[in-house]
């Protein structure tokens, strides 16, 4: 790739919004090096802890919705899934490989994040780190500032681009050093390293799991659904989302397809707003009304009025009320 040493060095920082992201940031501003971040979107994490960290620092942030390309990779990934659906090593080279393109069109010099060697055992040790470089399409233009010293150097400090001895030697889940250089530079919030993945939690995996083995082509919308409500499955086609709060019932209005799906109330008193998509022929869609009916207050054996709303069509369906449990071996 063109060497492109002209004028200030530029760096594009991949930014969680996390400490580790900006001591990174702020040990190349150090060196006078003109820093920009970079966050991403998809259902399954949101840039909001980077637009809180852009705020705080005034570090400039490009954010970019990359779910289209994501779900592509989540089909087959070739480093595989951690614990859950979690494709962590393909992940990061999805992000770097995406900020690489940005990098090209809008002349930075190079690429970087708050990574540390060996702060997580499975994503962040040597071998994930290479295959992540490797893989992205932008081998030896990647720093990670915080553990560069131990580390290959990279093309970015041969070239002079940037300083390696003023770069850190950081490694393990230790946080002494962060915690000095939190008091250095004077950073007053930032969020715990716990991370913000849905993918990373065992529910939400397989809620995904389920959706991708029974649908082949999804909307961005499908993948929101799948943070709020419980989840039943009804057969390969049909599925059932039943709101558990009036958080819950807000997101399913807000997510579910109106032109397609069909939404489900309890006439008469309060209870859960339910989504009905795939095959709605009356069977399905009456399984679906005693299961809203079941988590209303009405009481078991007797008949509940529940509200059936299609496109612009509305109706009454009267079905008999059962317990929760009777619908549990159907739930996701």
């Amino acid at each position: 790739m063109e060497n492109k040493t002209k004028g200030q060095i530029k760096g594009l920082g991949l930014c969680s919004g996390g400490l580790d992201s900006i001591l990174s940031a702020m040990l190349l501003q150090d060196q006078g090096i003109d820093i920009t971040w970079i966050s991403f979107e998809t259902p399954f994490f949101s840039s909001e802890s980077a637009k809180k960290a852009s705020m705080q620092t005034n570090i400039p942030l490009i954010t970019l919705d990359i779910t289209k390309e994501y779900m592509e990779m989540m089909k087959n990934p070739k480093a595989g899934f951690g614990k859950n659906m979690n494709p962590c090593m393909d992940c990061h080279t999805l992000m770097f490989s995406m900020a690489g393109k940005i990098l090209q069109k809008k002349d930075f010099h190079f690429i970087f994040s708050g990574e540390v060697l060996g702060q997580r055992p499975k994503s962040q040790n040597r071998n994930s780190l290479r295959y992540v470089e490797k893989n992205s399409g932008y081998q030896g233009l990647i720093l990670r500032p915080l553990s560069a010293k131990l580390l290959p150097e990279t093309m970015v400090e041969q070239n002079g681009m940037v300083d390696r001895t003023k770069l850190l030697n950081i490694s393990g889940r230790s946080r002494k050093i962060q915690m000095q250089m939190v008091k250095k530079y004077g950073i007053k919030e930032y969020p715990s390293p716990a991370g913000g993945c849905l993918l990373t939690d065992k529910i939400f995996s397989k809620k995904l799991k389920d959706l991708m083995e029974n649908k082949k082509d999804m909307d961005k919308n499908e993948l929101y659904l799948l943070s709020h409500g419980r989840h039943f499955r009804l057969d390969s086609k049909t599925k059932v989302i039943v709101g558990r709060s009036e958080k819950d019932n807000k997101n399913l209005i807000k997510y579910f397809n109106a032109d397609k799906d069909i939404f489900l109330e309890h006439a008469t008193m309060a209870g859960p707003d339910v989504v009905v998509s795939g095959n709605l022929n009356l069977e399905n869609i009456q399984t679906a009304a005693m299961i809203c009916a079941g988590y209303t207050k009405s009481k078991p054996g007797t008949p509940a009025d529940i509200k059936v709303k299609q496109q612009q069509d509305e109706t009454i369906l009267s079905v008999k009320t059962f317990k929760p449990s009777e619908f549990r071996h159907l739930m996701i």
